[in-house]
């Protein structure tokens, strides 16, 4: 896993989580307070309604989405952030195929400790 102390990280030295069928993430880079993190959604893809104690801002850097933060959702497209307060219920679907990237603080430790619970898995 790429901490923020590696200070030069190259994409294509990271790999894919698949999450479902039309949704994978990349983990970018993390410290215990920061993270980074790709999300690549196929056409219908869906982040579904949760919520984290973690403060996070989304840009999309490609495609269409129909955000929900709360009890409002907004169509956003390539070129829109979004901020999500701590706690507060969010989810996105793709209405067109499109990259997220998104900024959480503190970083996800629920990713990191999944991600290596899956690499635990693939050794034995």
């Amino acid at each position: 896993m790429n901490t923020i102390t590696e200070t030069h990280i190259e994409d294509s030295s990271l790999e894919w989580e698949v999450v479902n069928e039309l949704v994978r993430r990349k983990i970018m880079a993390y410290d215990g307070s920061l993270m980074l993190v790709k999300a690549d959604f196929k056409k219908g893809g869906v982040g579904p309604i949760h919520h984290h104690y973690h403060s996070q801002i989304t840009h999309i850097e490609s495609g269409v989405f129909a955000v929900t933060i709360g009890s409002e959702t907004k169509t956003l497209k390539a070129g829109d952030s979004f901020y999500i307060p701590p706690n507060v219920p969010h989810g996105a679907t793709a209405i067109e195929a499109g990259l997220l990237i998104d900024v959480f603080s503190p970083m996800r430790e629920d990713f990191v400790v999944h991600k290596e619970a899956e690499e635990t898995i693939e050794k034995d």
